[in-house]
């Protein structure tokens, strides 16, 4: 088995608060707001409830559908761990 790179996302849970549970490679859990992207011309589609909470994992990364998606190192950048030591 080939390791990946802490930054793959491996599960999702979105949030009605827009926010994202994320699991990654390296086993850390944090959670992302997404809201500052709602404000961005290609996340609009996201200021819908029903489609955000669609968000799933494919390829190491969170995706709604062809056209959108985020870039995972982005994601690990961005988000805060969350759980005990």
């Amino acid at each position: 088995m080939i390791d990946s790179p802490a930054w793959v996302v491996t599960a999702v849970e979105p949030n009605k608060d827009y926010t994202m549970l994320l699991t990654f490679a390296s086993g850390e859990k944090k959670l992302y707001n997404a809201m500052p992207l709602l404000e961005k011309a290609i996340y609009l589609p996201l200021k819908n409830l029903a489609f955000f909470l669609k968000a799933k994992v494919e390829c190491g990364t969170v995706v709604w559908n062809d056209d959108v998606d985020i870039d995972p190192e982005y994601l690990y950048e961005y988000s805060i761990p969350i759980g005990g030591a």
